[in-house]
C-alpha cells in the first residue's frame, strides 16, 4: 500500500505542538519531503531565526516568511512545517488554503509549556517570564488555528509515530489531498 499526496501538508500550530518531529514523521510514512519554512529562512538569510529578530525586527521576519512558504507551496507536495506565528497572517492562511491544506496539530497550554520551557531557542519566549508569555500567545493563536482546514490533537503519551497516525486519518477525509495506492 502506497499513499499519493496531491497538495502540500501544511502543519500549523503553537511552538512545542510537534510541527517539526510530526511533520518528518509524516513525510517519512507517506514517502514525501519534508520541508521546514525556519530552516529555510535561516538557510536564505545565513543567520539563526533569533539573530534575525533581534537585528531585522519580527516584521521583516514575518515578511520573509511569507514569501518563502508561496515558494514552498509552489513546488511539489511535500509535508511543510511552518513557524508558529505564520498562519495568523491573512494571506498566510489564504495562500495555504488555495494551495495545499493546513492541519492544527492541537495541543493544551500544560503538554505545551512542558515541552518548550527547557529550550532557549524561542525568541519569543526569551522574557522575564516565558510561561506567561506563552500563555499570552496561547490565547491569541488558538482561535486563528481553529480555522485550519483540519487538526490532530497532540497529548501527552502521544508518541510522534502515533501523532503522524492521527494526521494520516485526518488527511484522507479529503480526497483532494490524499489518497491511498
Amino acid at each position: 500500500m502506497g499513499w499519493r499526496l496531491k497538495k502540500t501538508v501544511v502543519m500549523v500550530g503553537m511552538m512545542g505542538a510537534g510541527k517539526t518531529a510530526v511533520g518528518k514523521a509524516l513525510a517519512a510514512h507517506l514517502a514525501v519531503p519534508f520541508r521546514d519554512s525556519d530552516a529555510e529562512i535561516v538557510t536564505a538569510a545565513n543567520m539563526e531565526i533569533a539573530e534575525i529578530f533581534a537585528r531585522d525586527g519580527e516584521q521583516f521576519f514575518r515578511d520573509r516568511e511569507s514569501q518563502v512558504l508561496a515558494r514552498l507551496l509552489d513546488d511539489a507536495p511535500c509535508i511543510l512545517s511552518t513557524g508558529g506565528g505564520a498562519f495568523l497572517r491573512d494571506g498566510n492562511r489564504r495562500i495555504i488554503s488555495e494551495r495545499g491544506v493546513s492541519v492544527w496539530l492541537d495541543a493544551d497550554l500544560r503538554v505545551l509549556w512542558s515541552r518548550v520551557r527547557h529550550r532557549d531557542t524561542r525568541p519569543l519566549l526569551r522574557t522575564p517570564d516565558p510561561l506567561a508569555t506563552l500563555t499570552q500567545l496561547f490565547e491569541v493563536r488558538v482561535p486563528v488555528y481553529a480555522t485550519a482546514d483540519l487538526s490532530a490533537r497532540s497529548e501527552a503519551g502521544v508518541s510522534v509515530a502515533q501523532m503522524a497516525e492521527r494526521v494520516t486519518s485526518a488527511l484522507l477525509t479529503r480526497p483532494d489531498v490524499l489518497e491511498e495506492t
